[in-house]
């Protein structure tokens, strides 16, 4: 298993995202309401949009541009316009710090 740190879970307040480039791969994290975190890719699969601009509601994060709405749990569209899934990454939290393995890609 290849874990990449990112950064100390504190950076990431409950509700909010950020953006990280890991080799070469970009990634938004999110910290959801009920405490969980999790990796998703940052592009929006229906208009190619950083998805790290988008809303948190729930475990649903939300690209601004049209709307679609990304389970952060498995990557699926909620609704239209999207109609493709987003690849997630598990995630670890460690001794206070976010760790994304990236070799195991879910889409």
């Amino acid at each position: 298993m290849s874990l990449v740190r990112i950064c100390p879970a504190d950076d990431v307040a409950k509700g909010e995202v950020i953006a990280v480039t890991v080799d070469d791969t970009q990634l938004a994290i999110v910290h959801c309401e009920d405490g969980t975190f999790h990796a998703i890719y940052d592009e929006c699969s229906h208009a190619a949009i950083p998805l790290s601009e988008g809303e948190v509601d729930g475990c649903t994060l939300e690209c601004w541009l049209h709307g679609s709405r990304f389970d952060l749990r498995t990557g699926k569209p909620s609704g239209p316009p999207a109609t493709e899934p987003v690849p997630i990454y598990p995630v670890e939290v460690r001794d206070g710090d976010i760790y994304v393995n990236l070799s195991e890609e879910s889409k």
